[in-house]
């Protein structure tokens, strides 16, 4: 008999690991608690509108194409990407946006008639973010984080220094202008944590930002999860929607079983790309690798108030990406990470997604997505998200000179409370653990359970980070370890 693997989730960490498990021979399947695949990365339909309920932005098409050549696919096999054009924009003020296309060269262009002389600045600093990157998603990060050996390369010796010291320092210091200042620091973001914390080794993001550039799949992100359950199902794996696991059960030091909807199931093996506080609870306390404090000691990226609104009318004077920089950028980021509360003035993040794909609007009507990034744990209330939501229409209308309320034909919310009911999310996080300098690599959660010999994770709180891209790699680094340490 095949070696059987149970994984927890079907998230993008979870499902590139079943297809590389299955590939290599085990009996995997796939155990998910909501009713469709996807993990954060869901879809809602409603009145003929799509919305990406998690993750809109396309980086690092590099890392999808790695992904799908291991078995002999490419993305295009599955679905089709258009390279963004502009790939955001970023408003200052009433009218007052900077637009960033899809090259440097142009690119420079918007900087340079921001600053005269940056866009000099940009190229060096752009060059030196694609040399980070060369190292850190063509090497670094397939590394599975349990040495830190692992980032000590003859490449790596050279830049130390950028371990030391962070994203905005540098920033800061070659471009003087706060707008543009705001614009390069925006990337790290991605990675959770302020860029004041960020080291500087991470402005490889700048360079997919900037070097590669943002894409857009068409239908939406969800064709991704598509395409990964499709591929999965190709290669054998099975997968159970609507079936959460309640128990991991273990004998002495080995998982021997999990419990889904009243049901014992036997497991050789276990992987959890569920959220890796929630996983150790489903084990006895002996078995659990992490206390209450180390979880609540770590810096956890920020959760997210989002919205998805259908509105009567295409809007004007916003792109695909857009972000809403008016406010003061360092006050949100105080009310994230160091004193914890609703921010007075957020920052917001809006996608369009129907003024590049007519599929996921009716004919004349635009979809919308809404982001506000806020502090984990916060107390979550219909009256606080109502509140937000006006905060941030009424910002819109104005800054892009335009009436929109009465357009509105439907809205959806999604917070915290939502974070923790669909994923068990720790403290309803959107995002994982930050990738700061103490949790990055080694120093982060393990892949490997310390406790149980054949219990594994992956996914955003482990190797090697939030994001979709490390999601995709974390799935391959579990299934390498598996595979090393349980031959067939």
């Amino acid at each position: 008999m095949k070696t059987t693997i149970s994984i927890l989730g079907s998230g993008f960490s979870s499902l590139a690991a079943s297809c590389y498990l299955a590939k290599a021979g085990y009996d995997v399947t796939i155990f998910e608690k909501n009713d469709t695949v996807g993990g954060r990365a869901r879809q809602l339909t409603k009145a003929g509108f799509t919305f990406d309920i998690g993750p809109t932005w396309y980086w690092m098409p590099d890392v999808f194409e790695r992904f799908f050549s291991d078995f002999n696919r490419k993305p295009s096999d599955y679905y089709q990407l258009e390279k963004l054009n502009p790939a955001y924009s970023v408003y200052f003020g009433k009218g007052d946006f900077i637009t960033i296309e899809d090259t440097l060269d142009k690119i420079c262009d918007a900087f340079e008639r921001e600053e005269p002389g940056s866009s000099k600045k940009l190229k060096t600093f752009i060059e030196t973010a694609k040399s980070n990157y060369n190292i850190a998603i063509k090497d670094l990060v397939y590394n599975p984080g349990v040495s830190p050996l692992e980032l000590i390369t003859p490449k790596t010796i050279t830049k130390l220094n950028q371990f030391f010291s962070n994203i905005k320092s540098d920033v800061r210091r070659s471009f003087k202008n706060k707008r543009l200042a705001q614009i390069l620091e925006f990337p790290v973001l991605f990675l959770g944590a302020k860029p004041s914390d960020t080291p500087s080794f991470y402005s490889f993001m700048n360079y997919a930002d900037f070097g590669i550039g943002t894409f857009h799949p068409q239908k939406g992100m969800y064709q991704v999860i598509l395409a990964l359950k499709s591929l999965a199902e190709e290669l054998g794996v099975k997968i159970n929607t609507s079936s959460p696991v309640k128990k991991i059960v273990v004998n002495e030091g080995h998982a021997t079983s999990i419990v889904s909807n009243g049901k014992t199931i036997h497991s050789d093996i276990v992987v959890s790309g569920a959220d890796y506080h929630h996983t150790e609870t489903l084990l006895e306390e002996p078995y659990r690798q992490y206390s209450e404090n180390y979880w609540n000691k770590k810096t956890f990226a920020p959760s997210s108030l989002l919205f998805y609104v259908g509105f009567n009318k295409k809007i004007e004077h916003v792109d695909h990406h857009t972000l809403f920089f008016d406010v003061d950028f360092d006050e949100h980021a105080k009310a994230i990470y160091d004193a914890p509360e609703w921010p007075e003035k957020p920052l917001f993040y809006a996608s369009f997604p129907s003024k590049t794909d007519n599929s996921t609007a009716p004919e004349g009507k635009e979809a919308a997505i809404f982001l506000i990034p806020l502090a984990p744990g916060l107390n979550d209330t219909p009256q606080l998200r109502t509140t937000y939501f006006n905060k941030i229409i009424n910002r819109l209308e104005y800054l892009t000179n335009q009436e929109l309320k009465s357009e509105i034909l439907f809205k959806e919310s999604y917070c915290i409370n939502d974070f923790v009911a669909d994923y068990n999310s720790y403290k309803g996080n959107a995002y994982g653990m930050a990738n700061t300098l103490m949790q990055t690599a080694f120093l982060r959660p393990k892949l490997k359970s310390k406790k149980v010999n054949n219990l594994y994770f992956t996914g955003q709180l482990t190797v090697p980070g939030p994001g979709v891209p490390p999601s995709l790699i974390s799935g391959k680094l579990v299934a390498d370890l598996v595979t090393k340490n349980h031959t067939l």
